[in-house]
């Protein structure tokens, strides 16, 4: 099913004053990290002043309901992790928004600037979920293979007095062969950048699987950082309406390539 998608060309503190109030369903972006990548060779646009702009307006865009999912990492400065995407969380939270989960996309391989003399190499970034109340929606992936599939359901779950009592259908039901995904998400990052040009794009199935999770067909995603389009791509795939806004030229005319192939 073909969906509408709304290419915005320009700076997202600008652009996104033209969405009206609550009529966005879900975002999933990925804002520029602290000095981790430059972007055609120019990151002096972006800083606090930036995203606190940003996320206090994904607020006013959001449905009730509507959820942000928010993809970061950290640089190292002066030997420091610098904390921006915690600092982010918070900020978003003062917004009004949940912080209804910390999610990690673990890419597997190291791909972040920095010295492995000093510390273990980082491969994994956050992905925050911020939520305008509860979730409208949730349709979890069910793709995590179960070990003991095939044998009765058996366990106990904790209770907040410190005993426990054993799990809903212990010794009646049967494992499924497949359970719900874990907040930890192992997805290769992208290797090639042929047809995105972009030095830091994310994998099609990772907005594919939040886009799943978070919304229904025919919903609203944006994303503000579209860069060269990726979220557009699996939104349009999945059936969903698509607002993308990016500020470089270049990533842009990929992202509307993209976007109309899709």
């Amino acid at each position: 099913m073909a969906m509408s998608a709304d290419l915005m060309h320009g700076d997202c503190l600008e652009r996104m004053k033209e969405i009206p109030n609550g009529s966005v369903d879900l975002t999933v972006t990925s804002p520029p990290y602290d000095n981790l990548r430059t972007y055609n060779g120019n990151n002096d646009q972006w800083g606090e002043h930036v995203w606190k702009a940003v996320l206090a307006d994904l607020y006013r865009v959001t449905k009730d309901g509507g959820v942000v999912v928010w993809v970061v990492g950290d640089a190292t400065i002066k030997g420091s992790e610098t904390g921006t995407s915690f600092k982010q969380a918070l900020w978003a939270i003062e917004c009004g928004f949940n912080l209804h989960d910390t999610m990690i996309w673990n890419k597997g391989n190291f791909t972040a600037v920095g010295s492995l003399n000093t510390r273990y190499a980082p491969v994994f970034e956050y992905m925050f979920v911020f939520s305008k109340g509860a979730p409208s929606s949730f349709k979890p992936i069910i793709d995590r293979k179960n070990k003991h599939a095939g044998t009765s359901v058996h366990g106990n779950i904790r209770q907040s007095d410190g005993g426990t009592k054993p799990i809903s259908g212990s010794g009646k039901k049967k494992i499924r062969d497949f359970g719900q995904r874990h907040n930890v998400w192992e997805m290769t990052g992208v290797k090639s950048r042929k047809d995105t040009r972009h030095p830091a794009a994310f994998p099609e199935s990772l907005a594919a699987d939040h886009i799943i999770s978070w919304s229904n067909e025919g919903d609203t995603v944006l994303d503000p950082f579209m860069g060269s389009g990726t979220t557009g791509v699996a939104a349009k795939n999945l059936g969903r309406k698509f607002i993308g806004i990016e500020l470089d030229q270049g990533y842009f005319d990929i992202a509307v390539k993209r976007i109309g192939e899709a």
